[in-house]
Formats: C-alpha cells, structure tokens, sequence
C-alpha cells in the first residue's frame, strides 16, 4: 500500500493564512513587520529562492527589503550593510542567503546578524538556545520538518528517529528538535557503517544529505514517516530528493515528495518568526 503523501504546500498555506491576521494586528498597532533579505551575487537558485520569499512577504503584508550586492563585495563591506540592518527600526529580520561566494565567512557573517534579529535561526545564540530548550528563533527548515510530523499526527514520542545529514543548517537541529519531541535519535554521516541498516531501524528517516535519492526504498522500514529535505538536479534534469521516492513511497507510511514536501514549509517559518521578531519588540 502506497504512502500519505505529506502535502507541504498545504500546511505552508495553512500556516501563512494565519500569520495574516497576526500581520494585520500588528499593522494596526503601528508596527508592519520588516524582513531584510541581503544576496550576494547572481547564484540562480539563491535568485529563484529570494523571489520565493519577496512574493510570500508581498501577500502576507510584510514588508520585504532588499539588499542585492555583486560578489565582489568585500567583508568589510558586508558586515556594514548588516550592521546598518542591525541599528535599523523598520527591520525586524534579517536573513542572508547561503551559499556566500569563497572570499566572503559565512560563520563571521552569522555571528554578526543581531540576535533580536535572526530569524534563519543560525546565528550563535539562536542554536544555542536551541541546545538548552530555550525559547528563541528555530531554524526554519529543521522546524518546518516537525510541523509536517506534526500536521500528520505522527507521535515522535519513543520513535527511533534516524537523521542522515549531520550539517548546522538541518541535520543537526532537527535531531534537537526531535529530541524535544521525544523520539530516540540517531544522526548518521559519511563514515556511518551499515548505513542501509540503520535507516531500516527508523521508525521517522529525515534525509539530509545532498546526493540525489542517496537513500533507497528499500532502505525504509515499513510504515516509517519520511521527510526528504534534499533538493537535487538528476542527469535527466528532473528535480529529486535525496530519497529514491518512488520505491520509498510503497513502503513508508508518510512521505514528503520533492518539490512541493519541506521546500514551501521553509519559507512559511521564516514568514513565522519575523512575525514574531516584530511581536517581540513590542514586548
């Protein structure tokens, strides 16, 4: 029997309609939330990505700054513009758009996005506050994975949770957040041995990993949930995941297709926390 397929666009669509009313709160307040988008360079997929999120801001009310910079901009120069964002009231979030060309530190550049402010949720204090069960800005995809489980009623609690991806934009604060969730978690890499044999064990597999359907149907444990982060370019061209969908889907319970699975849910909890970033300082 065929998996559910988990349907991100729906519960993106759900999510967003009710960042609206919050939006319009605000706004009657006196304060329209502000989200400053800075890209470097002309990276076609980082460009696609931004529009994405100028049109989301467009029909929610927010207001949507943009920073376009050629990538020959030095880090000086960068770390200026986030500073001017950082001191600059009508900006409740700030996000830069990963991959930064060679010359530029990413990890100085995330250091540098003001707390209050960072609402990609990579910054030092944000992970932090992860690590230690605070509250404070989620990153948006590895949160945007938990609201799918959660909107299809999967219990994570005593679930054995296998992570394939041990990077700090998913992996690793999505095995957090499943912890958070109860699940016993399992994070695997490059130089995890019996790889295929540990996905079988999961009873919830979050693919992470970058290499197009890396992770095979038959490495599912029937029934398992599957939520497949992975956006890559096949030799035919075809947009797929890091799982091989079509033989997975015979056999897990949930699945995420690509596209149209976690892609839209990043975009909506980052919508989600500069909303609350422009709620936070009417606090």
């Amino acid at each position: 029997m065929s998996a559910t397929i988990i349907d991100g666009k729906r519960v993106a669509k759900e999510i967003t309609d009710a960042l609206k009313s919050e939006v319009d709160a605000l706004k009657a307040k006196g304060v329209t939330p502000g989200l400053a988008v800075v890209l470097v360079g002309e990276n076609p997929a980082s460009k696609k990505y931004v529009a994405s999120k100028e049109k989301t801001c467009e029909t929610l009310g927010i207001k949507s700054i943009g920073c376009k910079v050629p990538d020959t901009i030095t880090q000086a120069e960068l770390l200026k513009i986030i500073d001017d964002l950082n001191n600059d009231p009508a900006v409740h979030g700030i996000l830069v758009q990963l991959p930064l060309p060679k010359q530029l530190s990413e990890k100085e550049v995330m250091h540098r996005i003001s707390s209050l402010k960072d609402v990609d949720g990579f910054g030092p204090d944000s992970l932090g506050r992860l690590v230690l069960d605070e509250p404070g800005f989620l990153p948006c995809t590895p949160h945007g994975c938990i609201k799918l489980i959660e909107a299809y009623g999967v219990d994570c609690a005593g679930k054995h949770a296998v992570v394939v991806g041990r990077s700090v934009i998913v992996g690793k604060p999505v095995s957090l957040l499943l912890l958070r969730k109860n699940a016993t978690v399992t994070i695997c890499h490059s130089k995890t041995a019996n790889l295929k044999d540990v996905c079988l064990s999961g009873d919830i597999v979050v693919a992470a990993v970058g290499k197009a359907e890396m992770v095979k149907g038959d490495w599912i444990k029937p029934g398992a949930t599957v939520i497949d982060v992975g956006i890559n370019v096949s030799a035919d061209g075809k947009l797929v995941g890091d799982v091989e969908f079509e033989a997975a889907k015979e056999r897990a319970g949930f699945i995420t297709p690509v596209p149209g699975g976690v892609g839209p849910m990043t975009i909506a909890m980052l919508m989600y926390n500069t909303v609350e970033a422009a709620k936070n300082m009417l606090k």
